[in-house]
């Protein structure tokens, strides 16, 4: 049941939340990161980060750190992106949406991409230079905020659905 306002949680709090949902499926021990593509109000990819398929987890088998960087790990970002190249999905104008500020390298291919704004929840090793080059290329960035009183209204029916 809706508030007493009747008020629809805005559109960036919705895709959001489902990056933040995606997150739970992460396999990455160091961090959980979920990203949602979006265009036209419409989710058309989401990722988040873990193995390769196939591969072993870093949740089961430790991560695989060279130079201070977990090496098996494919970020969020770059699993949505490519599951747009894998099912044909054209990228170009889209926007996304991720729990974490990229970083640089996913920042990188985000803009290479056709992406036009990054939205992101918590700020994460925010990246001067990544910021200089969404600004150069014409794209914006956004963090959002999710409220609470869209989410502490969910009524799941616990008994029903959690178990």
């Amino acid at each position: 049941m809706k508030s007493v306002t009747n008020e629809r949680i805005p559109w960036n709090q919705y895709f959001m939340a489902q990056s933040v949902l995606l997150s739970l499926r992460s396999t990455c021990a160091r961090l959980s990161v979920g990203a949602t593509i979006v265009r036209d109000k419409r989710i058309i990819a989401g990722g988040y980060n873990g193995s390769v398929s196939g591969d072993v987890h870093c949740i089961d088998e430790g991560c695989y750190i060279v130079d201070g960087h977990c090496v098996r790990t494919i970020h969020a970002e770059m699993n949505a992106i490519l599951q747009c190249a894998k099912f044909g999905i054209p990228t170009e104008g889209a926007e996304i949406y991720v729990t974490h500020f990229p970083c640089l390298q996913c920042t990188k291919m985000l803009l290479q991409a056709g992406i036009k704004k990054i939205h992101y929840l918590t700020d994460y090793r925010n990246d001067e230079y990544a910021l200089k080059l969404i600004q150069t290329v014409g794209a914006t960035v956004d963090q959002v905020k999710l409220s609470k009183k869209y989410f502490s209204e969910l009524n799941l029916g616990e008994e029903d659905y959690i178990r």
